[in-house]
């Protein structure tokens, strides 16, 4: 007869009543759990290397590479058909980039999706604001776009995914994401496990759902989450990993569209195993933290390191916790991945150090810039009580360049979560309440770009608002959540007597940079080289450091500092804010005039739905304002450009229904504009005139398309 302990047999007990609660299966029944083995993502690989494009500037070299977005088919479940996703070079994830600091990049990204537009963000990049991924800014099948990035930060897990206006969802979820790994010398110089692939492996995980035939279930329709129940790690469910008994660096990214994760490992007995944390979202932490559980929510990045050499000849299982976070559990969405320790002894020369950098965090600050509610109303994800629709009063924070701002963010929405991503910056994360009730020593310890707000939660954060001006958005990355309006945008204002006023790239809609039609001569080496060298003489990433100095000297001379110059600001946008949900009879701040039906609830319980709900909601008309120049702005649609089109029925009855879920009936003749950004007063005049132009061009077309469609 087998003895148990006490504490294996409590283990066991409360495995069994967590099975019992969760319900077993959406998709069809999955029965080969760690049977297949964990998927290594390709590097990808740069092109013309072998004759590198130079920057006439800086005379530095220019990396280049070629994403094409296009399909590929899957054999999930070895007894069914083949699931159809589009992901970047017909893989999925996405393959990895393997970059290094201080060498900038131009990325190509070719869209030959078949009915539905993209976009790019870099996720973790300070990139300018046209290669930064606005929703708007949308590449077209049969269209490709270059993006410029920097590759300037400190070493980090960035990862890349689609940003489409209304479709990001559909297209992460279809394989639109991959990771982008950035490494410096001083991070290579600390002797973590390292070898792409063999020690340093990135571990992308998601949740997703299936139909009978094998296809993968659709999101389009969703409007709250897809909590999904198949777990994926690399593309592959509830692998397995062969390891030895050494030290490896494991990257974590939850790239899941709705779930969030509560990991720990389980070695064959039931006991819980020990991990060190060394990373977030912004690169290494101040010291590892060693840990036995990580929360790991939508979009975020945890870097950890596993000794392996203590299970020597077992099975150690990566566990997923039940019960928290109010996502839906099903029968092994508590479990995640298993990895096989080999019983040969190696020679290990890897190091965890005891210390890993000086980690730049933002100066200390006391009191609150802004206070963000988010929450859901009349059928909408809104941030006080405003949504992306909502072109006229969606900029809600104007931070002056070089100012530090403290953030609080509360979670009004009852029973549900949001992980909230703010573009540009890194923060830290300094206070929650309610909820967890506290800030997690990996989240302290280390700078962050998404944070997670658990149901009932308030966070407060503190970020530098450099190194360049834009608007910029800020959104919840439980992506249905984003797609229904949960996205806002920031206006870090151009400072004029700076000395570096770079207003070309402030608009994140200028014109310059948007996709163009694809053509074979642009992929030439000459017609790429004469591209880059464009791009590269603007100077958009030159003199980063010397750009920094000089913020904070320009700082150090004003009588007003950073901190009060930005309360003043964000109290002007108090006010614009409330008047905002004054002049609308839907749209409110007030928790008191949120529906119950909007939350979930007491329970915490959450019932996914799979129909639109109608919204009266409606916005200003009035337009945005240049300097001395008066733009009509009509409402938003799904259509961002003149040139969307929806080849499939289902698309467009999707697009009609958000059409009518937003403004209650089909498009006018005038409905639509390329330029939503509601753009800050401080334009010179020849900028909002060439604005105006572009506007009224666009219109025309706007105009000319709906007369006899709509």
């Amino acid at each position: 007869m087998v003895s148990l302990s006490v504490r294996q047999s409590l283990a066991i007990l409360l495995t069994l009543a967590s099975d019992t609660l969760a319900k077993d299966w959406l998709s069809p029944e999955y029965t080969w759990l760690y049977e297949f083995p964990l998927p290594i993502p390709p590097q990808k690989q740069e092109k013309f290397a072998e004759n590198p494009i130079i920057n006439p500037v800086t005379g530095k070299k220019m990396r280049y590479y070629e994403i094409e977005i296009k399909p590929l088919t899957q054999q999930v479940y070895p007894n069914l058909g083949n699931a159809t996703l589009y992901g970047y070079d017909g893989v999925s994830p996405g393959p990895t980039f393997m970059m290094e600091r201080g060498e900038e990049a131009v990325v190509r990204y070719t869209n030959h999706h078949p009915t539905r537009a993209n976009s790019v963000h870099l996720h973790g990049s300070y990139s300018r604001t046209p290669w930064d991924g606005w929703a708007e800014d949308i590449t077209q099948p049969g269209e490709y776009k270059d993006y410029y990035y920097p590759n300037s930060q400190a070493a980090r897990t960035l990862w890349y995914h689609d940003h489409a206006i209304d479709h990001t969802a559909e297209n992460a979820y279809f394989g639109q994401a991959g990771a982008y790994l950035l490494h410096d010398p001083a991070e290579d110089k600390l002797g973590l496990p390292s070898g792409y692939g063999i020690y340093d492996i990135p571990l992308i995980l998601a949740a997703k759902q299936y139909n009978d035939d094998g296809s993968l279930f659709s999101p389009a329709n969703e409007t709250t989450s897809l909590y999904g129940d198949v777990i994926h790690v690399n593309g592959q469910p509830w692998p397995y990993l062969n390891v030895e008994p050494r030290k490896y660096r494991f990257r974590l990214l939850d790239a899941a569209i709705s779930r969030t994760f509560k990991l720990y490992i389980e070695d064959s007995k039931g006991e819980r195993g020990n991990f060190s944390v060394i990373a977030s979202d912004a690169g290494l932490l101040t010291q590892p933290q060693n840990v036995q559980e990580l929360y790991i929510a939508m979009a975020e990045r945890y870097e950890i390191v596993i000794d392996f050499s203590q299970y020597k000849g077992q099975n150690v299982t990566m566990r997923n916790t039940r019960g928290f976070a109010a996502d839906s559990d099903f029968l092994h969405t508590d479990k995640v991945m298993r990895f096989v320790v080999s019983d040969k002894s190696v020679d290990d020369k890897s190091k965890l150090p005891t210390d890993l950098r000086d980690v730049p965090f933002p100066k200390d600050k006391t009191g609150v810039d802004q206070h963000f509610r988010f929450e859901r109303q009349g059928g909408d994800w809104r941030i006080n009580g405003v949504t992306f629709a909502d072109v006229n009063n969606r900029v809600l924070a104007r931070p002056k360049r070089g100012t530090i701002e403290v953030w609080e963010l509360e979670n009004g929405s009852d029973g549900w979560s949001h992980p909230i991503h703010i573009h540009l910056i890194d923060f830290r994360v300094i206070k929650r309440v309610n909820g967890r009730g506290a800030v997690m020593p990996y989240e302290f310890n280390g700078l962050k770009d998404v944070v997670w707000l658990g149901p009932g939660e308030t966070v407060t954060v503190e970020a530098h608002y450099a190194p360049w001006p834009g608007v910029y958005m800020f959104h919840c990355h439980n992506l249905i959540h984003e797609d229904h309006e949960m996205m806002a945008a920031f206006n870090v204002s151009v400072l004029e007597d700076l000395g570096y006023t770079e207003k070309q790239f402030v608009d994140p809609m200028e014109g310059e940079w948007q996709a163009k039609k694809e053509n074979a001569a642009a992929y030439s080496y000459d017609s790429v080289k004469s591209r880059m060298q464009f791009m590269a003489n603007y100077q958009p990433y030159n003199n980063i450091d010397e750009v920094e100095s000089r913020l904070d000297a320009y700082w150090a001379t004003k009588t007003q500092s950073p901190a009060a110059a930005a309360t003043a600001a964000s109290s002007t946008l108090v006010v614009s804010t409330k008047t905002a949900s004054s002049t609308s009879s839907t749209i409110t701040t007030s928790a008191a005039t949120t529906k119950v039906a909007d939350d979930k609830g007491g329970s915490g319980k959450k019932t996914t739905t799979s129909t639109f709900t109608t919204a009266t909601s409606k916005a200003k008309g009035n337009g945005l304002r240049f300097r001395n120049v008066n733009v009509p702005i009509p409402k938003r649609t799904a259509e961002p450009r003149s040139s969307h089109k929806h080849s499939s029925s289902e698309s467009k009855k999707h697009l009609a229904k958000r059409r009518s879920k937003k403004h209650g009936s089909e498009p006018s003749s005038n409905e639509g504009s390329a330029y939503r950004v509601a753009y800050q007063e401080a334009d010179g005049d020849a900028i909002a005139a060439q604005h105006q132009a572009r506007i009224t061009k666009q219109l025309a077309g706007f105009n000319k398309k709906f007369s006899g469609s709509s």
